[in-house]
């Protein structure tokens, strides 16, 4: 995997200000145990002692070190446990006063044996989650916000039932699909119109994959499309530069969410970035998720037979129907 030397940086920033408030929190506990039992902080001091003296009679000639060695060990154990004994009488942990990690793999650092920690992974994920998802600011939309009252209860003959058990069906299936995302998993398309709840399922599912760990990139049609034209056309070689930064964490990111598309200017170029964009994560196995009004004979139209051919026969399609639920929080006042 290549990494964005950038969002890489970010990350080792991340870990190392959790390392720093570790130590912070540990100096913290010390202080607070030494003032209230003085007996622990001469423990702790004869212990280091102790250690001193042991790491020099290890390389001592001396013809009774391993006497004495067997003899401090005694006595370094028996401090350990009065230790022990007096953070317990206060109700604490025997390591509360021991290092602390956030990951106790690699201690903090973002580096164990093998090379990069698999936490340093976690963070440059989450850091490029946070980069790429212009959608995902502060709205905190959660699956647990979901009010399917906003949705119609009356049958109708048109969809066989209604469309509070459509979306029912729907919000179960968002729901399940990021509890259990994964490379095997299907990419999918939300069809309907306006307010139907298209843009806050999405959200939620970007929010819960983005947690597992795994990078996400959220962004609307026009502005992702917008740093294809922008990589290609710009004559800004920063800005050039910038846009082709995001324009391969679109293509590589584990979960894309292409928001309203349709609403972008269609241009043969934009349609060719679009058609790159599904064929390179398909090709890759990468998951997507678009949103649009459009129909099947509309995207055929906009796009073209090789995008609306990829859609139908490579994407799983859930259809969000109802009335706009922004309309119906206004007549409501909410």
């Amino acid at each position: 995997m290549a990494y964005n030397a950038a969002i890489l940086s970010k990350a080792r920033a991340n870990i190392a200000r959790r390392h720093e408030e570790n130590l912070a929190e540990q100096e913290r506990r010390t202080r607070s145990v030494y003032a209230r039992e003085p007996r622990v902080r001469a423990i702790d001091a004869a212990l280091r002692r102790q250690m001193a003296e042991l790491c020099a009679l290890t390389f001592s000639r001396e013809p009774d070190a391993r006497d004495k060695i067997t003899a401090l060990r005694e006595k370094n154990m028996a401090m350990q446990r009065e230790r022990a004994g007096i953070l317990r009488r206060y109700g604490l942990g025997e390591d509360y006063l021991d290092e602390l990690y956030s990951c106790p793999t690699c201690h903090d650092t973002g580096y164990d044996g093998a090379g990069m920690c698999e936490c340093l992974r976690r963070e440059y994920k989450a850091e490029l989650t946070r980069t790429l998802s212009g959608l995902l600011r502060d709205n905190g939309e959660t699956f647990a916000d979901f009010d399917a009252g906003y949705y119609s209860a009356e049958r109708s003959p048109e969809l066989g039932a209604s469309p509070r058990e459509v979306m029912g069906l729907v919000y179960e299936t968002c729901r399940a699909y990021a509890a259990n995302f994964s490379p095997g998993s299907p990419s999918l398309i939300f069809r309907g119109g306006p307010g139907l709840g298209k843009t806050f399922l999405s959200a939620c599912i970007a929010r819960e994959v983005a947690a597992k760990g795994c990078s996400v990139a959220y962004e609307s049609a026009p502005t992702a499309l917008g740093e294809f034209e922008t990589q290609r056309f710009s004559r800004d070689a920063a800005e050039a530069e910038s846009a082709a930064v995001k324009v391969r964490e679109y293509l590589s990111c584990d979960l894309m969410i292409l928001d309203d598309l349709g609403t972008e200017m269609a241009t043969s170029f934009t349609v060719s970035a679009l058609y790159q964009l599904i064929n390179t994560r398909l090709t890759a196995s990468k998951q997507t998720i678009i949103s649009t009004n459009l129909s099947d004979e509309e995207i055929a139209r906009r796009y073209g037979g090789q995008i609306a051919s990829r859609l139908a026969g490579e994407f799983e399609l859930l259809t969000f129907v109802g009335s706009d639920i922004r309309r119906i929080k206004k007549e409501r006042g909410e």
